[in-house]
C-alpha cells in the first residue's frame, strides 16, 4: 500500500493509481456534472463563461474534453488543438487525420514485429553438424 499526498487538498491517502483522494474525486466529479448540465442549456457559452460560471478552470474543461467525456458542439468555433498537428478538433487529443495516421503506424508496427522470426524458428534454420562417430 503507498501512501501519497492529494494534489487538490494535500491530505494523505491510499494511491490506488489517481493522483487525487476518493473525497476531491468526488467533488470533481459532481462538478463535472454540474458543467456537463451548464453546457446543456447553454449551447453557444464560451468555455471561460462555462468555467467562471461553475467554478471550474479553463484547464479542467479541457481535460474532460481531451478525456472524451465532454465536446464542443459542432457549430462551435471553440476548440481544442491537435496534439500532434494543431488542427481544431472538438474532442480528443487528436484530429481524425492523427488518429488515422497513428493507427496505421502502429499496425504496421505490429506486423513488422510478427514478420521477425522467432527464436524457435531461428534455431530451427540453424546448420547443424554431426559427429562423425
Amino acid at each position: 500500500m503507498e501512501l501519497r499526498n492529494c494534489k487538490h487538498c494535500n491530505k494523505m491517502f491510499n494511491y490506488i493509481g489517481k493522483p487525487i483522494c476518493p473525497s476531491c474525486e468526488k467533488e470533481l466529479e459532481d462538478k463535472f456534472q454540474e458543467v456537463k448540465q451548464y453546457i446543456k442549456d447553454h449551447k453557444d457559452a464560451p468555455i471561460n463563461i462555462v468555467a467562471e460560471e461553475n467554478n471550474v478552470s479553463v484547464n479542467q474543461i479541457k481535460r474532460w474534453v481531451r478525456q472524451e467525456r465532454l465536446s464542443f458542439a459542432d457549430a462551435s468555433m471553440v476548440g481544442l488543438e491537435c496534439e500532434n498537428c494543431g488542427a481544431l478538433i472538438k474532442i480528443g487529443r487528436f484530429c481524425e487525420q492523427c488518429k488515422l495516421k497513428l493507427q496505421n503506424n502502429l499496425s504496421s508496427a505490429i506486423k513488422h514485429e510478427e514478420a521477425k522470426p522467432t527464436i524457435k524458428q531461428k534455431e530451427s534454420a540453424r546448420m547443424r553438424f554431426l559427429d562423425g562417430k
